[in-house]
């Protein structure tokens, strides 16, 4: 489509929409409702949506309530234009949250590309910037907004986008609800929550628990998670205080991927190694203030302490297992008698580290997070037209001890892993500990040049110290000591036009900017490669990655009750990271951090929602161009492609600018449907679909092997609510209504378990490895909500 084509397009667009407000000004018809955004993470004034430069997506409560999803990343992949997950865990409460090309996820050690905030507080822990979606409750959930784009109020990690979670409270949610479901892989969930308010609205208090159990769909992977979250709130006419806790106690296990023969021979609910255990326990405490010192003078603010265990537990294969004691003959037979004289070495503790099949890799974690952020919002008009302004300044400090061990052990008949007792070296262990410091000082300002158009203009200054001090080598080579300091000022500018109430079009550019983390930190030199997050080295500094977006659309309203918007974006990441696969160690795992130099992502999003009569629906389409834009070498000798280096004689495959970044399918497509049979009944379904992806160690995209990429899927499910006149609802979900096998991540790999028997037999062969989808399941159960919702007096600015 050229400039000659897309001009007219747009007055007619423009004139279309003109006429239609001229009629329904002649109606007289007015909207109900301005949906106001959040411009900082903090909980504020906000802005009207039609002069936000950005593609925003918000969800409430009673959609999220409705479809009884259990994470906020299920959610969005069902639901939220550009976003996929990768279920790399196999977990339902540890997905990697995929948006336009960037992640959000548990796993040390993966590149962080977006920020998320629950109540003004950034919650990407200190320790790897990782994201843990099990300790944020969704039945505490008010609202969440998706912010796209590189923006720099948002601070660190925002890359590709932006999450703010504002959490409920007695006075936006009175009354109380228990509900309780059960039904496939042993999961029962138990779910209660009570709001209540003053007589004279000064005060509020809510509360809400959780509890999930269930045993999983594979074998070897029950999992439970107990949360508490409460708020207590104070309100006058000028002074709001919102004080609350956040508790949880969870225990997670997640398989991870399987090799396809596996899959082919075991069975599609095999597991490759367990266990895979994830304890996290949380006790977050949060502080909000909001004062007007005018009606258009606001002071807000919070301070917080934030306080996470983490431990794992993981069996798996020995890397370092000698293969050369176990030789295999030309058919790829393993000589029996050589194999049980390894295992009895181990059991003997003779040379373990190469006589041992299997390892047990535990981690300990503990992160301890205080800071705070305050800001100043002006609403006065400036030189007669309308103006808000908002300055801030915050602060945050993340101290972290991090402690890793390897036990030696056997491979046994279920391939969990039967501990000798025997550990690696000392040298081979880490014991870190790590203070990250951000000081930050923020502006925004929004004018309104007059009714149609409004102008952002943003910035944010960041300056980050990380100081490590490694505990067994305090200093000198190897250690992990050291101390990195990085500082950026990130701009943004977008503009408004809105011609009519009913249509906006936006554009705008960004920046931000992410600092290494301590794990990227310490594993950075490719002489010295690790298998993160079990090993660490001391290495030279990284840069830190900046990101620079341009974004532009439209969005509008056909008639009060059906919508649609239009996006495209442009992301370009300079001085990248990404984990390369170390020459001196192929296909262990073991590799180092490294800038690769650029990467794009870009693409557009289209969503069109609506309501008639009793049906309602919303579509969505998301392409996404996620690629390198710089060409590097990763050695690797499992891809098809991979070339000899003449000179070291390592395999390795080049990547160069084009190639696609594995994982994140091109094209999604999401459809949401709704249709009240009844007043009382209810019924929905969120239908998905994703092309397919590259394999992951195909990032050369040239591999030729049946794992070279992941199949597209598509994905069916239902849910449906009757609501009783006295408070009763019962509810039922089915997930993967058609019970459809997929993969939704791949990765090239090499595989020494026979497929016939499951039994370790030294001999690895290049094998695909594939995060399995959860087949067919369903659950259904009841909820009571009780309590009337008083009449008292809200002094909310909003």
């Amino acid at each position: 489509m050229n400039k000659n084509t897309i001009k007219p397009l747009l007055l007619a667009i423009v004139s279309a929409y003109a006429a239609q407000a001229m009629a329904v000004h002649a109606e007289d018809v007015k909207l109900e409702k301005v949906e106001v955004i959040g411009t900082t993470p903090l909980p504020g004034v906000g802005l009207p949506l039609e002069k936000v430069p950005a593609n925003v997506q918000q969800v409430k409560q009673k959609d999220l309530t409705k479809q009884k999803n259990l994470t906020l990343g299920d959610y969005m992949n069902q639901n939220m234009v550009g976003v996929n997950v990768n279920e790399t865990q196999n977990n339902p409460y540890q997905p990697d949250v995929n948006y336009h090309g960037f992640t959000a996820s548990p796993l040390l050690g993966t590149p962080q590309g977006l920020s998320v905030y629950v109540d003004g507080v950034r919650v990407n822990e200190a320790f790897g910037d990782v994201v843990n979606w099990d300790l944020i409750p969704m039945n505490a959930i008010n609202q969440m907004t998706l912010i796209p784009g590189s923006n720099p109020l948002f601070g660190l990690n925002t890359l590709g986008g932006a999450i703010s979670v504002q959490t409920k409270s007695g006075r936006t949610n009175q009354g109380g609800a228990v509900e309780a479901y059960t039904g496939s892989w042993g999961r029962h969930v138990i779910n209660a929550e009570y709001g209540a308010l003053s007589e004279d609205g000064s005060k509020d208090f809510f509360i809400s628990g959780n509890s999930f159990e269930e045993d999983g769909w594979r074998s070897f992977s029950a999992s439970r998670v107990k949360q508490l979250f409460t708020k207590a709130g104070w309100q006058n006419e000028k002074t709001s205080l919102n004080l609350s806790l956040s508790l949880a106690d969870n225990k997670m296990r997640g398989n991870g991927m399987q090799a396809a023969s596996l899959i082919d021979g075991l069975g599609y609910k095999s597991n490759f190694t367990v266990p895979d255990q994830t304890k996290n326990k949380m006790a977050f405490l949060n502080l909000n203030l909001s004062h007007y010192f005018t009606d258009d003078i606001q002071l807000s603010g919070n301070v917080y302490y934030r306080h996470v265990r983490t431990a794992t537990f993981n069996g798996d294969l020995n890397d370092d297992f000698d293969t050369a004691t176990v030789d295999a003959d030309a058919s790829g037979n393993i000589d029996a008698g050589e194999l049980a004289a390894a295992n009895a070495n181990c059991l003997a503790g003779t040379d373990s580290d190469e006589n041992c099949s299997g390892a047990i890799n535990r981690t300990k974690l503990t992160q301890k997070s205080y800071g705070f952020t305050s800001q100043l919002t002006f609403s006065q008009d400036m030189f007669g037209l309308k103006n808000q302004f908002i300055s801030g300044l915050g602060y945050n400090r993340g101290k972290t001890d991090f402690s890793q061990n390897t036990e030696f052990g056997l491979l046994n008949g279920y391939r969990g892993i039967d501990g000798t007792g025997e550990l690696n070296e000392l040298d081979e262990q880490v014991k870190l500990s790590g203070t990250n410091r951000t000081w930050s000082i923020f502006a925004t300002d929004t004018l309104s040049l007059n009714p149609y158009w409004h102008v952002t203009a943003s910035a944010r200054y960041n300056t980050t110290k990380i100081d490590n001090n490694d505990k067994i080598l305090p200093s000198g080579s190897g250690s992990l000591s050291g101390t990195h300091s990085y500082n950026r000022l990130n701009p943004s500018l977008g503009i408004n036009f809105t011609p009519t109430k009913l249509l906006t079009a936006y554009a705008s550019y960004s920046e931000s900017s992410r600092a290494p983390t301590t794990v990227e930190l310490g594993c950075a030199d490719e002489n010295n490669p690790c298998k993160l997050p079990n090993a660490m080295a001391g290495d030279p500094p990284l840069k830190q990655v900046v990101s620079k977006t341009y974004e532009g659309g439209l969005r509008g309203m056909l008639t009060q009750e059906m919508g649609w918007s239009l996006g495209a974006y442009h992301t370009m990441n300079t001085d990248d990271i990404q984990f390369i696969t170390s020459a001196t160690a192929l296909n262990n795992g073991s590799g180092f951090f490294s800038n690769i130099g650029k990467t794009r992502r870009q693409g557009i999003d289209a969503s069109l929602f609506g309501k008639v009569d009793a049906f309602s629906w919303n579509l969505g389409y998301s392409y996404v161009q996620a690629t390198y834009q710089s060409s590097f070498a990763i050695a690797n000798e499992v891809n098809t492609s991979a070339e000899i280096d003449p000179v070291s004689g390592n395999s390795f495959i080049q990547v160069k600018k084009g190639d696609y970044l594995a994982g994140i399918p091109k094209h999604q497509f999401k459809l949401g449907l709704g249709y009240d049979v009844t007043s009382q009944w209810n019924v929905g379904s969120n239908i998905v679909a994703f092309s397919s992806q590259y394999s992951r160690g195909n990032e050369n995209n040239k591999d030729t092997s049946s794992g070279a990429k992941v199949r597209g899927y598509n994905v069916v499910n239902l849910f449906t609510n009757y609501r009783f006149e006295n408070g009763w609802n019962i509810f039922a979900r089915v997930n993967n209504v058609f019970d459809r096998e997929y993969y939704s991540l791949g990765m090239l790999g090499q595989n020494p378990i026979d497929p016939t028997t499951g039994a370790f037999t030294g001999n690895s062969v290049n094998d695909p490895f594939y995060s399995p989808g959860a087949p067919r399941a369903g659950w259904i159960g009841a909820r009571y909500d009780f309590g009337a919702k008083k009449s008292a007096v809200s002094y909310d600015k909003d």
